[in-house]
């Protein structure tokens, strides 16, 4: 697993079940400025098992004093990946411009490489350019595919 990165004063560190409410208050911010619905059950319930273990994915934080960002990667698995891969789930950082999310975003794929991964996927909301192009200054580039989602819900 890799070791923490320092970064000037912050720190990239996994997260553990003892972070689970500040992780949770950090969503609540992301989907706040990204204009999603947020519900904190939901989270929690998703969230809960990153933090004890890699068998789904993983948690990253970044503290720096306190909470200031975190980046979340699940695993897939995929034929065309050639078993496992990563999807970059979420990331968030409430500063931005220091460097800071670029260090994150490269320790979270070395990480999901070491994991035994071979792609990393994530999406962006199609009105974000800026964020795009962050993505595609880190060397991720824009597939013609189209996510498309449902609710399964309880059969």
């Amino acid at each position: 697993m890799p070791v923490p990165i320092l970064l000037y004063m912050a720190v990239i560190r996994r997260a553990v079940p003892r972070d689970a409410d500040d992780v949770v208050g950090l969503v609540r911010e992301f989907y706040e400025l990204d204009g999603h619905h947020f519900d904190a059950r939901r989270v929690l319930k998703g969230l809960a098992p990153l933090l004890v273990g890699d068998e789904h994915g993983q948690v990253w934080l970044v503290v720096d004093g306190g909470l200031v960002g975190y980046a979340v990667v699940t695993w897939g698995w995929s034929l065309e990946s050639g078993g496992r891969d990563a999807l970059l789930d979420e990331i968030y950082l409430r500063v931005r411009g220091a460097g800071i999310g670029l260090a994150l975003l490269t320790h979270a794929r070395m990480a999901a490489a070491l994991a035994g991964a071979s792609r990393m996927f994530l999406e962006t909301e199609s009105h974000n350019d800026r964020v795009r192009a962050f993505y595609a200054r880190s060397g991720f580039t824009a597939d013609d595919s189209i996510w498309m989602s449902r609710d399964i819900g309880p059969l």
